[in-house]
């Protein structure tokens, strides 16, 4: 049986479980796992104080239930095993996560995947701002790896991204891809204003279109049916993550730029779309 961690405490302040991880559950006697020091505010309490524990952790699967939208950093850092969060959680889920995979029933808060490095995190629900980007002062986002989102994320999606994959069935907010270094973010949903602002390499596939015509640092440079497209599909169908949008099946505008960062990055959006 997996190792089953269950809210219990009824608190407001927010709950930090960085350094909880598969392999260091998996490297713990089962006796030790509730004396595991984690944050309650600015106050380390023992693990056991904010869960009740149950199961196993040797095969590395870790499951955590309970209203968790103010646990915060679960999974961040983790390099193998699985995470299954049967709800929604807080902020930072899988933060530099080097390995394994983490899925989410719910929502999740700001910074989910920020600066991962590999491994694979599904959100079956919303994600907040900053998904797949930079921690606050750092200047490199995602390096690696995959972020799949089912619903809508909020701001500045792909901050920094210098790698990996996002795919985004709903609509991302404002400024996704700013300041991208490379890698690639796909939405089904209307992207929302400034898509790609200072971008200097990198795809973003806004397959919903914008709210709002793009900078102008980027240059319409016409239209085209990608192959790399439809591998991309192909991949995310793969993955059970169908993006049938009818626009990935025929021609795309592309539009380069961002110029006004010397940048050579790509913005594909709908052919019919005001650019």
């Amino acid at each position: 049986m997996p190792l089953t961690l269950t809210l219990t405490a009824d608190t407001t302040i927010p709950i930090e479980l960085e350094g909880v991880t598969p392999e260091k559950c998996a490297g713990t006697l089962a006796s030790e796992i509730p004396r595991i020091t984690v944050f309650e505010g600015n106050r380390k309490v023992p693990l056991g104080e904010l869960f009740h524990i149950s199961g196993d952790a040797s095969d590395q699967q870790l499951i955590f239930r309970g209203d968790l939208r103010g646990v915060h950093w679960i999974g961040a850092g983790m390099r193998s095993g699985n995470i299954r969060v049967e709800g929604s959680a807080g902020r930072h889920l899988g933060s530099g996560l080097a390995g394994g995979r983490i899925d989410v029933a719910g929502d999740v808060g700001g910074w989910v995947a920020a600066e991962m490095r590999r491994g694979l995190i599904r959100v079956h629900g919303n994600a907040g701002n900053c998904a797949g980007g930079a921690l606050p002062g750092s200047i490199r986002g995602m390096t690696g790896g995959t972020l799949l989102i089912h619903g809508n994320c909020g701001d500045e999606a792909g901050l920094a991204m210098r790698r990996g994959l996002i795919a985004i069935a709903g609509a991302p907010g404002e400024f996704a891809g700013r300041n991208m270094i490379a890698g690639t973010l796909i939405a089904g949903g209307r992207c929302g204003r400034r898509a790609g602002a200072g971008m200097r390499r990198g795809t973003l596939v806004l397959a919903g279109g914008s709210q709002s015509p793009l900078l102008p640092g980027f240059s319409y440079s016409g239209q085209l049916q990608l192959t790399t497209v439809r591998l991309l599909q192909k991949h995310l169908h793969s993955l059970n993550f169908p993006l049938e949008h009818p626009h990935l099946c025929t021609k795309m505008a592309i539009h380069r730029g961002d110029l006004a960062s010397r940048g050579l990055g790509e913005i594909l959006l709908p052919p019919d779309s005001t650019a």
